[in-house]
């Protein structure tokens, strides 16, 4: 597999200002030695999956809250209390990310807030001295996500965990070692896919006044100037391309990680796209309705998702498949399985079906497997440029989508050959935020 070590990914990306290759290969050092030594954790954004990755970390021994952030006042008290219920001990509480990386006695930022806000605050993080636990997908470009592995290899001492969990479940792994053995044959064929199972459109909303509780130009920050709309806030702001880029880097940053990673591949020679916002059209902006088609040298790739059906290909709501001569392996987070071809000759089996394996491991782990990188150098499951690379593919399919044509991809160079697609593969930053410059 292409695995892309900070060194290598550094060096495709351009050159570094202010470090060198040689800084970016330096061991990790940490703060604490041993499981005994007490960490201190904040989150910013409080919301959904943040406060989910907040929970893990608190039933971890030695772990305080230390404080909480976020744009939305309600939310914020709301979860200060829970933790409060908890540890037995109200955190701080702020409305702005910088004065909580001010305190000291924070060793680890989570952060839970969309997307687009994820580059800029893993940065002042690790420029605060602080280690990273950072939700997926790890940027909203491809120029950040090349930007991230760049300051992670600036700031060695701090550990950048990303939260594809999946990274700690035994079971995908135990899965893509099958898949690597030969046994399925060939395999000219895998697919990726997520069924959202929302029933019904997103219904459309009238543009109005954020909420006198919500701190709106800051939940903004380095997106562009919008009118207030309910729909571009919480949670369906990822159906916007200003703060997310739909269920293909919600659910895809999951699922095309092990697509590519059980085929020891690399970046995709191409990407063609497919699909529409057939059901939602003039309210969200991503398809609700999404093909894309990677092309390697062996092998196409097909990610497909659907928002409102929940029943992907074989029945299934999410999953990842390998397609081979001789059998078709699935899995997913239910487990996987392996169903045989049949000989047109003689109706034989070429290999034995395997049952549903049960999944291994999970959020837990990935959480436990951080904390040991930080107390005993533990290596990383899902470190910055395994979150990159997924993210970076990802976009590479909603860029296709957006630009409308087939894409060829530059590996050497990380862009497209099509030049006119690479405006999509930035963003302009609204003032006063600036994209960081390593």
């Amino acid at each position: 597999m292409e695995e892309i070590n900070r060194r290598s990914f550094v060096k495709k990306s351009g050159a570094v200002a202010g470090t060198t290759l040689a800084a970016s290969m330096i061991p990790w050092t940490v703060s604490c030695n041993s499981p005994s030594d007490k960490i201190g954790v904040a989150l910013i954004g409080c919301r959904s999956m943040g406060f989910t990755d907040l929970k893990a970390f608190l039933a971890e021994e030695n772990v305080d809250c230390i404080a909480l952030c976020d744009v939305d006042k309600k939310i914020l008290e709301e979860k200060a209390t829970e933790v409060e219920k908890l540890k037995g001990k109200r955190p701080q509480v702020f409305a702005d990310f910088r004065k909580l990386l001010e305190l000291k006695e924070i060793d680890v930022v989570i952060i839970g807030t969309p997307d687009h806000w994820h580059a800029l605050m893993m940065v002042m993080a690790l420029e605060a001295g602080k280690h990273v636990y950072v939700e997926k997908p790890m940027g909203h470009s491809i120029e950040e996500c090349l930007m991230m592995v760049k300051a992670a290899a600036k700031y060695p001492k701090q550990m950048v965990q990303v939260g594809m969990w999946q990274r700690s479940s035994k079971h995908w792994f135990d899965a893509s070692e099958y898949v690597q053995s030969g046994k399925l044959g060939d395999i000219n064929l895998v697919r990726a896919w997520i069924y959202k199972g929302m029933g019904e459109p997103v219904p459309a909303q009238p543009d109005g006044t954020a909420p006198d509780y919500v701190d709106y130009n800051m939940w903004l920050g380095p997106a562009p100037q919008r009118p207030f709309n309910k729909n571009r806030f919480h949670y369906d702001f990822r159906w916007f391309w200003d703060y997310a880029g739909g269920a293909m880097t919600d659910w895809g940053v999951h699922l095309l990680d092990f697509a590519v990673y059980g085929m020891n591949a690399g970046y995709p020679e191409s990407v063609s796209p497919g699909g529409g916002n057939f059901m939602n059209k003039g309210v969200i902006e991503t398809p609700d309705i999404q093909q894309a088609l990677y092309n390697y040298p062996t092998h196409t790739m097909i990610w497909e998702c659907g928002l409102i059906s929940r029943l992907g290909p074989y029945g299934m709501h999410h999953g990842v498949s390998f397609t081979g001569s001789k059998g078709t392996l699935i899995v997913s987070r239910n487990g996987w399985m392996v169903t045989s071809e049949v000989s047109n000759k003689d109706s034989k089996k070429f290999i034995a079906d395997i049952p549903l394996q049960p999944a291994i491991g999970g959020l837990k782990e990935h959480v436990k497997n951080f904390l040991n990188g930080i107390r005993k150098g533990e290596k990383l499951n899902a470190p910055v440029e395994v979150g990159a690379k997924t993210a970076i593919i990802s976009e590479m399919g909603n860029i296709a989508y957006r630009a409308g044509n087939l894409l060829h991809w530059d590996a050497t160079n990380m862009k497209f050959t099509e030049e006119e697609a690479n405006k999509f593969t930035k963003l302009t930053y609204r003032e006063p935020w600036k994209l960081p410059v390593f």
